[in-house]
């Protein structure tokens, strides 16, 4: 009766044929399907639209049960979590904790992986399917992040998976999970074709409404819009900013919007003595890094106009920063304000830093990955040229960029990161790098400052949530201090989507088939 009823009011607010599907827009490169090779924001988000993680997250990133109903601290280092009954996977098999014990350990044997998975699970000792409904956790040291932690770790089949490799999930003969979706076809660069698990436990806002889902790959912003207007596709993630006006203006399309998760960042290289695109003002080699300068890291982040960047250049679309997580977020610190524009400020600290005629740098970052990326970095290197700084932009498709970024050939270099806490993004952020613990895997200018990665394991140990915030916020705000990066700001993140459709926004950017719902329901 509920899907007659669903696929009828469809019918009368879509018209005839349309309410079966429903046709997203992303905005980000898919490189992999395979939920555990590259911790990618659109690998996620088609990921998770098959998988499913034992702890999940509402649209504001506050912890909810996911495939685990509930779990605990039994001590310290072990944790028990208690899994839910009558789960089936696609092919009608029972999910059981051998599956999530198989998931858990499976990111620390991908071999090339280019990394991101392994640190969500280097804190976990052994994983023990005590039956086939509770999973005990023992983990290597005090460990209060567990839970969060797993959130990012989907459960795959381990039948399926035990011996498959990216390959075999590309191909969907690994596609099998317990989600809302089951896998029908990839074609990379291009689309995901889903439907529907009539198997699934869970109760999806807008469950059972869509037959099928097409999540369709664009990174262009101006084929994303021109897609959404022509109806080629019903909703579109990360509204470019010069469309929401026109958008809005237009009856039959709505939008939603919150403050995310996200901020954009500039990463520094801190550790080379003569750093790639580096030269003084002649072109001529440095003898010294000028980025292991506190004044000359200071002199930069007074150098950039984050007003008229989140006014003009985001056209609203942002908020500038001066943490490691926005608002709201476990650990913000309210208390950190936004560097003020200080041009004159930053030339001073550039001559007190030996370089009155300043230096020579080259700004990489990507063209096709954050809410207008390639017109932030063209700003930011006219500012920093204003001040001294010359600086000039390499910007290139965000599958090139992080290949550039894996061979270490850039020094100065932009990038988006989001996270449930301070102490999590610090730990892959700002945290000296260390494979053993999964530290700074995306550390690219390994910046390191013991007291802060003190600060980081003290929050990351405790079970005591209050106590662990708070350590989180001062481990941030002595990084945000030392410039351990400089931060730009947080995006304001849109959907845009047919009048006849609802969606909650999220602070952590996803787009979900499965939320959305025809409005009024």
């Amino acid at each position: 009766m509920r899907c007659w009823l669903s696929a009828l009011l469809l019918t009368l607010v879509f018209g005839q044929g349309i309410a079966a599907e429903l046709r997203i827009g992303l905005s980000g490169e898919v490189t992999s399907l395979d939920p555990h090779l590259l911790a990618s924001q659109p690998n996620l988000t088609v990921g998770r639209h098959v998988f499913e993680s034992l702890t999940d997250v509402d649209p504001q990133t506050r912890l909810i049960p996911g495939l685990a109903e509930r779990w605990r601290a039994i001590d310290a280092t072990t944790w028990e979590f208690n899994l839910r009954r009558g789960v089936k996977f696609h092919d009608g098999s029972d999910f059981t904790a051998g599956d999530a014990a198989f998931s858990l350990q499976r990111p620390l044997s991908i071999k090339g992986s280019p990394g991101g998975f392994a640190s969500y699970v280097r804190a976990i000792a052994s994983v023990t399917a005590v039956d086939a409904h509770t999973l005990r956790i023992k983990t290597r040291y005090p460990y209060g992040a567990l839970p969060e932690d797993i959130n990012s770790i989907l459960i795959v089949s381990q039948k399926h998976a035990l011996n498959a490799g990216p390959e075999d999930f590309d191909a969907g003969r690994a596609m099998i999970g317990t989600g809302p979706y089951k896998f029908l076809k990839y074609q990379r660069g291009d689309r995901l074709e889903l439907a529907r698990n009539d198997l699934w436990w869970g109760k999806a806002p807008a469950w059972p409404s869509w037959d099928r889902v097409t999540l369709r790959v664009i990174p262009a912003d101006p084929s994303r819009t021109a897609a959404l207007l022509s109806g080629e596709l019903d909703v579109i993630e990360h509204v470019p900013s010069a469309d929401i006006k026109n958008i809005n203006k237009n009856n039959k399309l709505v939008t939603t919007q919150t403050t995310s998760w996200r901020t954009i960042l500039l990463h520094l290289d801190q550790y080379r003595a003569q750093p790639p695109g580096v030269t003084d003002a002649n072109g001529k080699a440095l003898t010294k890094n000028p980025f292991m300068d506190l004044r000359v890291r200071q002199a930069i982040s007074k150098a950039i106009n984050r007003a008229a960047i989140a006014e003009r250049v985001m056209e609203g679309l942002a908020v500038p920063a001066a943490n490691i997580v926005s608002p709201g977020v476990f650990g913000h610190n309210a208390a950190l304000k936004a560097e003020a524009y200080d041009p004159e400020g930053a030339k001073r600290l550039l001559t007190e830093a030996g370089y009155p005629n300043g230096f020579r740098v080259t700004l990489a970052g990507p063209n096709n990955r954050y809410i207008n990326d390639e017109q932030v970095l063209q700003t930011v290197a006219q500012l920093l040229t204003r001040a001294g700084i010359t600086t000039r932009v390499e910007a290139m498709p965000m599958s090139a960029f992080l290949g550039r970024v894996r061979k270490e050939d850039t020094s100065f270099a932009l990038l988006g990161w989001g996270s449930f806490a301070a102490d999590l993004a610090l730990r892959s952020l700002v945290a000296a790098p260390n494979p053993d613990k999964g530290y700074g895997a995306w550390n690219w200018g390994r910046y390191a400052n013991p007291k802060v990665d003190a600060l980081m394991e003290q929050a990351l140990a405790s079970v005591d949530r209050p106590q662990r915030e708070a350590l989180a916020r001062e481990a941030n705000t002595l990084a945000m201090q030392d410039l351990a990066f400089i931060p730009l700001h947080h995006q304001v993140v849109s959907w845009a989507m047919r009048a006849g459709l609802g969606y909650t926004p999220r602070t952590d950017e996803f787009t979900f088939a499965h939320h959305f719902t025809p409005r009024g329901r």
